[in-house]
């Protein structure tokens, strides 16, 4: 029986055995196989130069057989699966990053807000090199996991490599990450709303945070939610999200492999912030269930959706126990997610409908599409299934100058003047702004029809 869904780090009790999943392949030819993995097993185990792990040897093909599927694919050893467990209960213990795998190297999607990574200035995109001393190159998303958790005031050596900057080393000392999904404060007339990660506690935090606004400031004029460097969660917590602005129509469908494996979930009467204007922020760290609050919001016009191009995660896992999980477990791809107007989020991402970078440095990155961290990056990523492409190398719409103070938020303040102009993008002006590219000053206030196009390098 399904008790969990997850988008981004799914964890479902299905209950099934790895047997019971079809081959596509001819039983004989499987059985060969299989019988060839033995003999090489047999042979490493006779011959290699150093007594070896057989245990460890069949957990690294485990996960080298899932990886090679898609970037989200993943075997989870026992502890790994126990770990996934805690983080979707909202507390645990390390460094509060959210990462992923590709092509030898573990990259950030997301650090979560005020954990020990966010306030080393973690950034997402960043890849991981080195932890201790030691090469992280062709390390599982597992291994780094399980080398990055430790005893609460334990500390751990994590070299950090970022576009045009030198190897960074951070010493990270590990805490107790309790998760609160949702925070909320006032910006004057209107409510500010920031989700980190979608739990089990989502909804309800969400509901809280709403009428404890509500009761400070009776007649907020709008709302902005912040689901920047939200890395994913719970599918189950995205269509609570979602349900709380919205009075009717779908939310998301989800599609699998056969033409019969369709899922469509819908909102429920009952708007908590009555109908008032909405902004959501997304960048490119929000992935997964945040796209697919973002992308509900969009297509129902409930919201106006500004930052930059989400990451493109548009794929469910499905967690499946092997043994009740004494032997760990398959966390696998087993469909991919529409929003309700029928678009693919994979590898396409949410675009904004006010583009706006947070700084000059994140305009450059988006300006070089060597550098766009998004899932259209892997290899091994799913297609969209509707023959779409991500918008490759451009210079933002907007993006603050060299001179803007980098305590202040750009893009919280562009969504505030969405809110301000009753929550129309056509009635909200540029302010001028101009940044370094290459050397070269950029205006991005006013592209021209060039810039629009912005061809790839």
């Amino acid at each position: 029986m399904r008790k969990r869904l997850l988008v981004g780090s799914a964890v479902l009790a299905l209950g099934v055995s790895a047997v019971a999943v079809a081959s596509q392949t001819p039983r004989n030819e499987t059985f060969r196989q299989l019988q060839l993995f033995g003999d090489v097993l047999g042979i490493v185990e006779q011959v290699y130069v150093v007594p070896v792990d057989n245990k460890k040897l069949i957990e690294a093909a485990l996960s080298g057989m899932m990886t090679a599927l898609d970037p989200h694919s993943n075997y989870l050893a026992p502890s790994n699966y126990d770990d996934l467990r805690e983080r979707t209960e909202g507390q645990y213990s390390g460094v509060g990053l959210t990462i992923t795998a590709e092509s030898g190297l573990v990259k950030v999607i997301s650090p979560m807000d005020d954990g020990p990574a966010a306030k080393a200035g973690v950034q997402a995109g960043d890849v991981i090199s080195a932890i201790n001393g030691q090469n992280a190159a062709g390390l599982t998303v597992s291994q780094v996991s399980e080398k990055l958790r430790g005893a609460v005031g334990t500390t751990v050596n994590v070299t950090f490599l970022r576009d045009g900057e030198e190897p960074r080393e951070v010493v990270l000392t590990r805490d107790i990450i309790r998760v609160d999904s949702v925070t909320g404060r006032l910006e004057g007339d209107f409510g500010y709303l920031r989700i980190a990660t979608f739990n089990e506690n989502t909804g309800r935090e969400l509901t809280d945070t709403i009428a404890r606004l509500k009761r400070e400031k009776p007649g907020i004029k709008g709302w902005v939610l912040d689901l920047r460097n939200n890395g994913g969660g719970l599918l189950t917590a995205a269509i609570d999200v979602s349900d709380a602005f919205l009075e009717r129509g779908e939310i998301v469908s989800q599609r699998g492999r056969r033409p019969d494996q369709i899922e469509r979930y819908a909102a429920r009467a009952g708007d908590l912030t009555d109908r008032a204007p909405l902004v959501v922020l997304v960048n490119y760290g929000s992935a997964s269930a945040s796209e697919i609050v973002a992308g509900a919001l969009k297509d129902h016009a409930r919201a106006v959706v500004v930052g930059l191009t989400s990451f493109g995660k548009g794929s469910v896992q499905t967690v499946i126990p092997l043994r009740n999980g004494q032997d760990g477990a398959l966390s696998i791809t087993t469909a991919r997610y529409y929003t309700p107007s029928g678009g693919s989020i994979q590898k396409i991402g949410i675009e904004p409908d006010l583009e706006v970078a947070r700084s000059a440095a994140e305009a450059r990155i988006v300006s070089r599409s060597s550098f766009i961290y998004s899932e259209a990056a892997y290899a091994t990523a799913l297609d969209s299934s509707i023959g779409a492409e991500r918008k490759g190398a451009h210079m933002p719409h907007e993006a603050p100058g060299l001179e803007y103070p980098k305590d202040k938020d750009y893009q919280l303040e562009r969504a505030l003047d969405v809110l301000r102009a009753g929550g129309v993008v056509a009635n909200v002006a540029a302010p001028p702004a101009t940044v370094v590219v290459d050397g070269k000053p950029e205006d991005v206030t006013e592209p021209t029809a060039d810039k629009d196009a912005a061809p790839e390098d």
